[in-house]
């Protein structure tokens, strides 16, 4: 065997070793493990651990450790942990919108099979399966709130639309938020549209008008 193979075998095996460690259902992207071995024996090992089923390719540079129901097979990951690779992988920020934003807190019981996600990188779209994650990419005024609960409220509500903002939805939202996550929609509510500055007032429970 040559010591490239010896080499190769080598970054293969403490991939695995790795990966076993992070358990079933871990993502990850090859910089994961380029203090194993350079990007090029790294990538090759990747290919070969996909070829031979102990890993799955689920985009271009993202990867999981599949979990298995006895029934169901190979189980996809969440959407949710999806997106924190991707984030991770391109250093992007990642914002939750449409339906799935919606979804998240728990206005719609509908789970989409394609989620939005706004980006302040470019856009594209990854498909998973069945599933669907969209990246678009939007302004800084609507990344301004990313990875807040803010941002994820003002999406909801943008999705909903002004004539579907019921009071049993504000009083819903009210209940799920914390004292905390309240006090940042306030600091918050002037990014988002002028008509959503009462509903967001009435959630944080100050009912002075905008």
């Amino acid at each position: 065997m040559s010591i490239v193979a010896r080499t190769h075998e080598s970054v293969d095996q403490r991939i695995v070793h790795r990966i076993r460690g992070l358990g079933r259902g871990a993502l990850f992207v090859p910089s994961s493990f380029l203090d194993l071995g350079s990007r090029r024996a790294v990538d090759v090992a990747l290919h070969r651990l996909v070829k031979k089923g102990v890993i799955r390719r689920l985009a271009h540079g993202l990867y999981d450790y599949p979990k298995s129901d006895p029934s169901l097979g190979q189980m996809s990951p969440s959407i949710d942990a999806i997106a924190k690779a991707l984030a991770s992988k391109d250093r992007l920020r990642l914002q939750p919108a449409g339906a799935y934003a919606a979804n998240l807190l728990r206005l719609s019981e509908q789970v989409p099979m394609k989620a939005v996600f706004l980006t302040d990188g470019a856009s594209r779209r990854i498909k998973v399966g069945r599933r669907e994650i969209i990246l678009k990419r939007t302004t800084p005024r609507n990344m301004a709130t990313a990875g807040r609960t803010s941002g994820l409220v003002i999406q909801a509500l943008r999705y909903l639309g002004r004539a579907h903002v019921s009071s049993e939805r504000i009083a819903h939202l009210r209940q799920l938020l914390t004292d905390k996550d309240r006090k940042e929609l306030l600091a918050d509510f002037r990014l988002a549209p002028a008509w959503m500055h009462p509903f967001l007032r009435a959630i944080a429970g100050d009912e002075r008008q905008a």
